[in-house]
């Protein structure tokens, strides 16, 4: 069956790319702000004044953990904006660490970079916390590419198969990244896990254009019986996709 999959030649050049699995992560990052909606410790905090900060938390009408409409903390906009000067005066001031927004996104999620992302570790953020779509910093960090970044959640437990609510785990949406992929499995990752439809990692790669990371999956201990709920199996979706040998 292996060699099913060896060669690829496509028959139709001019496949649509909306056949493209979509894999039920949002975007993720700097948030959208109205400075109407802002109160001033938001606001200095979005921007990173470090001094306006200051003379807000010295009020004690300002709360360090005080929340904007949209459930942010000031700790939330620093991290996202990576104003690193500001946020040893927040946990000074005990801020809330695994608080979360609107969208039950935590600083830990909209972070997203190592140098943040260590820090609060450190400081004890939960890893498996989840947002909206119950995907968690794990989720980002591997549609990010950044394996570094992957390596210290796991490091803190990060859970490897948590699924999100299209049912993926971190190695369904690790795309076509052979680097991340092979990570992955070698902490550990299911080859097999499949998402609420039953589509296993390699349906998944089949479903777009079959490239690298086709080859390697198949080089795994992957079991090719799996069929979806509609009882289709990998090579099914090969064929599908117009991709014969």
């Amino acid at each position: 069956m292996k060699k099913l999959f060896s060669f690829w030649r496509r028959k139709d050049e001019s496949r649509s790319s909306s056949s493209h699995v979509q894999i039920g992560l949002a975007r993720t990052g700097c948030y959208n702000l109205r400075e109407r909606d802002l109160k001033k410790l938001h606001k200095a905090a979005s921007v990173g004044d470090l001094e306006k900060v200051q003379e807000c938390l010295q009020l004690k009408k300002h709360d360090v953990n005080m929340l904007d409409k949209e459930y942010r903390t000031p700790f939330h906009l620093v991290y996202a904006n990576r104003y690193t000067n500001i946020v040893s005066l927040l946990i000074e001031k005990q801020c809330k660490i695994n608080v979360q927004d609107r969208e039950n996104r935590s600083p830990l999620i909209k972070c997203q970079k190592e140098n943040c992302t260590t820090l609060l570790l450190n400081l004890g953020a939960d890893p498996n916390l989840v947002d909206f779509e119950s995907s968690s910093a794990l989720h980002y960090a591997v549609c990010g590419h950044s394996v570094s970044l992957v390596e210290k959640l796991l490091e803190h437990k990060a859970s490897l198969e948590a699924q999100n609510k299209a049912g993926y785990t971190s190695f369904a949406v690790s795309e076509d990244n052979a680097e991340m992929v092979e990570f992955l499995l070698k902490k550990g990752a299911d080859v097999n896990a499949s998402d609420n439809s039953q589509r296993t990692p390699l349906m998944i790669a089949l479903s777009n254009e079959p490239t690298s990371l086709v080859s390697f999956i198949l080089q795994q201990d992957v079991d090719l019986s799996c069929q979806d709920i509609y009882g289709f199996t990998a090579e099914e979706y090969a064929s599908f996709n117009g991709f014969t040998v």
